[in-house]
Parts: structure tokens; sequence; C-alpha cells
């Protein structure tokens, strides 16, 4: 399989070349998406050994995964695999999230960090955010109960599935979105354990509790699609 691993990026520079060249490790094939970074991101990427696509202004990390899906697939990749650039995703999980896909078993393949071990240095509040994300997820959007992770941002698509999936959110609810998307299909998904890593750094640059209910709303609206 051509595994094709698309990572969006926003002022990365200090943090993407690890993250690449972990990924390199599992394929050799890497896009970076460069939303608009004020800094040499784009610069420390190729240097690292990937392909790096950018946007002229920030759009979004959905819009940047878009864009990077679309370059992956017109590389006739036979999978998709979506990533943060922070390193909060250890590129170890990689194998795990390919398996159900390599052995026949999904099409689509979700991380979920409340699987196996816990995360690591994830604050309280994070963790209540994303409980009230599944919940919405559930009860609002369809999403089954079974899955355990709201916002998991390290996934798994074969093309076909990639091709299917037409998510429309240039933010972060693009997250649920997808979820919702696939679990409303006829496409074959499973979820896996994967580790994920907070730091002071990344907890920082991250996504705050107050952005939960632009989420929310966000969702809201496309809820009616």
């Amino acid at each position: 399989m051509k595994v094709v691993a698309v990572i969006p990026a926003y002022n990365e520079e200090k943090r993407i070349k690890h993250t690449i060249v972990g990924v390199l490790r599992y394929t050799p094939h890497v896009v970076v998406v460069d939303d608009g970074s004020q800094d040499q991101t784009h610069r420390e990427a190729r240097a690292a050994g990937a392909q790096v696509v950018r946007h002229a202004v920030n759009r979004g990390q959905g819009a940047a995964l878009k864009t990077g899906t679309m370059v992956a697939l017109s590389q006739d990749a036979d999978v998709v695999v979506h990533l943060d650039a922070d390193g909060q995703h250890d590129p170890q999980s990689l194998p795990d999230v390919l398996m159900p896909i390599e052995t026949d078993e999904a099409d689509v393949v979700f991380g979920s960090r409340y699987l196996g071990m816990k995360p690591e240095g994830m604050p309280w509040t994070r963790r209540w955010v994303h409980r009230a994300g599944r919940l919405f997820n559930r009860y609002l959007l369809g999403v089954p109960h079974e899955i355990t992770d709201a916002q998991s941002g390290l996934r798994a698509m074969r093309a076909e599935a990639a091709h299917a999936i037409d998510f429309m959110n240039d933010g972060m609810a693009h997250c649920s979105e997808i979820l919702r998307l696939v679990t409303r299909s006829d496409l074959r998904w499973a979820e896996v354990p994967v580790c994920v890593r907070y730091t002071e750094e990344t907890l920082a640059k991250g996504q705050k509790a107050s952005n939960a209910f632009k989420i929310v709303w966000q969702l809201f609206l496309r809820s009616f699609r």
C-alpha cells in the first residue's frame, strides 16, 4: 500500500521536523500543508524531507487537511493518514492505526487517546471538554456511543473512503464532522488506542476550552446538511 501522511501545520517551525522524522520511519510519503504560517515552517518541513503545500493565508486545520488529502489522492495514495504537526500524536501509533485497513477490517480508522494508555500530561479541563464533545456527538449528531474520542485528529482512510468523505468545515469542528459522515455511511470504521502527549507548548498553542462553544455552533449549522 502507498500510505501518504498529511500533516496540517501553522507556525510549527520548532516542532515540525521532529514530527516528520518520526513519520518517515513508517512511510516515505509525507505532505505538509503550511496553513499560512508566519514563520519558517515550510523551510523546516522541506529540509526534513516532506513535500510542502502552502496556503497563502491561514484557513484553518480542516481546510489544510482537505488540501493535503486532495494532494495525496492526486498522487495515487492507497491510504491517507491525518496527524497533527505539534508532536502530540506519537508516530509509533501509525502501525496500529493502519492495521485494520491492512487486514481489510475497516475503511476508516480513528485513533483514540482514551483506549489503553492514559494521555500524558492532559489537564482535567481538556478531558471534560472532550467528554462534553462526545455527548454532543452522540445525542445531536448521531455519532455511535462506541466512539470514545470525539476530537481525534489521528486517523487513516482508504483512498475510496477519502474520496467519499466530503467534510466541509475549515476549522477544528472537522473532527466531529468526519465522525458523523463516516458513521452515517456504509464505510466500515474502527477505533484503536493511540499515544497522545501534552506539553506546555502544545497546550499553549492548542485549542482552548472556550473554543468548544464555537465548535458546537459550527457543528450545529453543519448538522442540517
